[in-house]
């Protein structure tokens, strides 16, 4: 017992979560088994950007993550989880620009190179902050394989597939119309844009007719726009304006001519069946601009102020030139009405700035053929969501998928591969860092704009393996089997990931999506710095250990569902790991060193003994199931009902007796189980909370133990003896207990006073269960002595009942109290009530006190006289029944 002394008291995480993250990391336990012979399983971590610092989001993410991975490794598999991080073009050049901005430093002063230079040793600085923090809750990754969506290798996959993309005609560059930032100043994709409900406003417009026979009345929620207008539309099938179709207007403050057009687009039951059109500001006057070859006319600068074609307002903010239009349009006679209206306006998933649309020459990657095999992929099952509800979203963005822009107007990021002849115009896309002109023989030059981050992104699954080359990884880990992720990224990110994996490996990427929820807060709002609601994860860490952090994140979680982070659940996460803890070291404490599990005769097995055991072959057998199924929180549950109540409230009570008497024939195996079953038991909690299991698993004697619990075999409930009758035996009696132990706390009886039991069960059997079972009683429900009956004759009308599943149990009342001493106290409360009721009836009769007083006080007088009645009532009826 030696050993004892070596274990400290309390689980301290704080020393003991790094110590072991070094020990297995150095161990090499987060490699992929060299052994080819076994199944491969492999993940890829969603690529945090460089720019993060951990949060619950992140946490969530990869708690889920290494769960898996660690399940899988226990279960046999050669495990291959690759970590990496984002370059984040956006968030990254943002963030350097700002810095370079606080020493009175502008990109375009340094240019492209020098700018690099800043952007890659500030990556070099801080890009592996978040890798440290990830270590800290417990990520098992093979950090060998570690990648970078902008490091060699990714790089060389980045250009394979643009130029390849660009032979088949599916990339090309164009003037299209495309979502602007004018805070970030780059185009964005239509997966980046999110909506937000805005309070705007329908300014009811009249356009004069250039024959002065009249006007159109149209509305819009964009004045400022106006000033690009380069038609009206109308529905051919619209009889009101089939007369003025091809007619002239005069636009208002600008003076410019403009044709009123016939296209299906306009809804005739909408507004007045007007509408202007501004191809160059909105995506669907572009297309209607495209169909009538209207002019694109341009009325915005780069960061969304009026061009100086329109001196009165060059200069002004979009939304200060509204205010100057509106005010114009009104002294001009042009404004008819304003409405209220609220939109839906899309905003930049980054910094939140309201997009303009605008016609910009950039590059496309054609979608729907992509995206076709991606489709199907899900449609047949090839790729499944978990939950399968989140395949609407998948379908609802592929089935209506439109052309890509990846141009990004930036310097941080993937330089586009296309090279441009300033002498002769050729274009020339190859994956070598320079170009000639194929044409004139001059160096040509690289176009300076960047792809979109979500490019390489969509590459994860194969670049990280070392496509294009054909590599050993590559054949073995591809396809990955489970992406991890939330459901905020289906279209960022899953949707492009499939389609590349089918475009380029003609193989899907994974071939399931666990999709979980968002983290909020205890109130269940979203997390944010402006609510200054949100949770730092390291801050729990630090303070509890990342255990109790990952129980927390686990516990009530589904997949799918966003979840509220209650901190109740650390505090629950600490006591159950002290309980566990405190279970070991009792364990431990009462086993000699030289145990000699080799002399542990099954035969000699007691009833408790049996019941535990059924217990946790029932555990393993679901808990197992439900790790497949990713329905975690399930699993934890389980795990910690069992470990709580069956294992330590129950199991550990009744060994005790067997523990203490040395010359107990069954002593050896009471030692063996208690070891046996909380090493099984720590076994299935080890994906959920490593860092205390390794250390318990490590202390506990046990036979074939691992050198770690990491690398350890899952459970096999086969393995585990099963004893369906001996489980019923135990429960009957286990019902029993929790009925008297009841009771008895019910009357404040002292767990000294010990009580005669008649047990009243037409079942012989169950009979003989408590003849049987006697030894439990005594110890647990403070019994003295038992008698069995078929029936309720004999048995004294003072006599207190337990009731339980399988029968009813009595306890003569003189056993559990001193009936004079009772009787006394109960006279003295019901004297105490008397005067009590005697108070509220004369309240409640003085009409001053009715007439006056509030409704509210009044009907609190009536609850006590109610509740002061229904006390009274039960203690007389008490007083008579000890009375007999």
């Amino acid at each position: 017992m030696a050993r004892i002394d070596s274990i400290s008291k309390t689980f301290d995480p704080n020393e003991a979560e790094p110590r072991l993250y070094n020990e297995w990391s150095s161990k090499g336990y987060f490699k992929p088994d060299p052994d080819t012979s076994k199944d491969a399983f492999s993940i890829v971590m969603p690529p945090p950007n460089i720019t993060g610092q951990l949060h619950m989001g992140h946490a969530l993410d990869n708690t889920l993550q290494d769960i898996l991975v660690r399940y899988k490794r226990m279960k046999g598999f050669s495990t291959l989880w690759v970590p990496g991080t984002d370059h984040a073009s956006i968030a990254t050049e943002a963030k350097i620009v700002e810095a370079m901005r606080k020493e009175g430093i502008f990109k375009e002063d340094i240019g492209r190179e020098k700018f690099l230079e800043r952007a890659w040793a500030w990556k070099e600085q801080y890009g592996g902050r978040i890798v440290e923090q990830l270590k800290k809750i417990g990520s098992s990754c093979d950090w060998s394989h570690e990648r970078f969506t902008m490091d060699e290798g990714c790089s060389e996959a980045v250009k394979e597939v643009f130029v390849k993309y660009y032979n088949q005609g599916l990339i090309y560059r164009g003037e299209r119309i495309i979502n602007w930032c004018p805070h970030c100043l780059t185009s964005i994709s239509n997966a980046e844009v999110e909506y937000e409900d805005q309070a705007g406003h329908f300014w009811h417009l009249r356009y004069p007719l250039e024959d002065g026979s009249g006007y159109v009345e149209l509305a819009t929620t964009r004045p400022e726009t106006l000033l690009g207008d380069t038609a009206v539309a109308v529905n051919p099938k619209d009889e009101r304006y089939k007369d003025i179709i091809g007619k002239m207007l005069i636009l208002p403050l600008v003076g410019r001519k403009i044709p009123v057009v016939a296209d299906d687009y306009v809804d005739i039951e909408f507004g007045t069946g007007v509408v202007k059109i501004t191809p160059a500001h909105d995506p669907n006057d572009f297309e209607v601009g495209q169909r009538h070859n209207l002019e694109v006319i341009n009325v915005m600068t780069d960061d969304a102020k009026i061009t100086e074609d329109y001196p009165k307002y060059a200069g002004m903010d979009r939304f200060e030139a509204r205010k100057a239009i509106v005010k114009d349009l009104e002294e001009g006679g042009y404004l008819i009405k304003v409405e209220d209206h609220d939109h839906n306006v899309g905003t930049c998933y980054r910094c939140g700035t309201t997009i303009e649309p605008r016609v910009s020459l950039q590059w496309f990657v054609k979608m729907e053929e992509l995206a076709k095999p991606a489709i199907e992929a899900v449609k047949t099952g090839k790729t499944r969501f978990v939950p399968q509800r989140f395949e609407k979203n998948y379908f609802n963005w592929m089935e209506d998928i439109r052309d890509w822009c990846i141009s990004r107007q930036l310097w941080w990021g993937h330089q586009i591969p296309a090279f441009y002849c300033d002498d002769c115009g050729e274009i020339v896309v190859t994956k070598d860092d320079e170009a000639v002109c194929p044409k004139c023989g001059k160096k040509m030059r690289q176009d300076p704009d960047t792809l979109d981050t979500w490019f390489s992104s969509a590459l994860w699954p194969f670049s990280t393996l070392g496509w294009p080359e054909q590599t050993e990884d590559l054949k073995r880990f591809y396809p990955t089997d489970t992406l991890v992720t939330g459901y905020d990224i289906i279209t960022f990110w899953v949707s492009r990931m499939m389609v590349a994996g089918c475009a380029h490996m003609n193989e899907i990427p994974f071939k399931d999506v666990l999709i979980h929820g968002l983290v909020r807060d205890s109130q269940g709002r979203k997390m944010s710095k402006s609510l200054g609601n949100g949770i730092d994860p390291l801050e729990i860490i630090e303070q509890s250990g990342a255990d109790a952090l990952r129980f927390a994140l686990v516990t009530g979680n589904a997949p799918g569902n966003d979840q509220r982070f209650m901190p109740d659940k650390i505090e629950m996460g600490r006591n159950f790991a002290n309980k566990i803890w405190n279970a070991m070291r009792f364990v431990i404490m009462n086993c000699e060193d030289d145990i000699d599990l080799s002399k542990v005769d099954e035969s000699k097995f007691t009833l408790e003994d049996k019941w535990i055991l059924t217990g946790l072959n029932r555990l393993v057998e679901e808990a197992t199931v439900n790790y497949e199924n990713y329905d975690y929180g399930v699993a934890l549950s389980k795990i910690v009902d069992f470990v709580w109540e069956s294992y330590c409230d129950w199991y550990i009570e009744i060994a005790k007796s067997r523990l203490f008497d040395k010359e107990c024939p069954s002593r050896l195996e009471a030692q063996y189980l208690l070891n046996y079953v909380l090493g099984v038991s720590m076994q299935l909690l080890h994906p959920f909370m490593p860092f205390l299991t390794e250390e318990v698993y490590s202390n506990l004697i046990l036979k074939d133990s691992k050198e770690s619990i990491m690398i350890s075999d899952w459970p096999k409930a086969e393995d585990i003896g099963k004893y369906p009758e001996d489980e019923k035996m135990m429960t009957t009696l286990m019902g029993a207990i929790r009925s008297i132990r009841n009771i008895r706390s019910e009357m404040n009886v002292a767990p000294s006073r010990k009580a005669h039991v008649i047990f009243v069960t037409p079942d012989e059997s169950i009979a003989k269960i408590f003849k049987d079972g006697l030894p439990f009683l005594e110890r647990l429900a403070s019994v003295s002595s038992l008698d069995t009956q078929g029936n309720k004759e004999g048995i004294p009308a003072t006599a207190v009942a337990a009731l339980f599943a399988g029968g009813e149990a009595y306890m003569p009342l003189d056993d559990l109290i001193d009936i004079s001493k009772e009787l006394e106290r109960l006279s003295k409360e019901k004297d105490r009530l008397e005067g009590e009721l005697k108070r509220v009836a004369g309240k409640l009769a003085n009409e001053a006190f009715v007439s006056k007083a509030p409704e509210k006080v009044i009907n609190a007088e009536k609850e006590k006289q109610s509740k002061y009645q229904e006390m009274y009532d039960n203690i007389t009826d008490r007083i008579k029944m000890l009375s007999v």
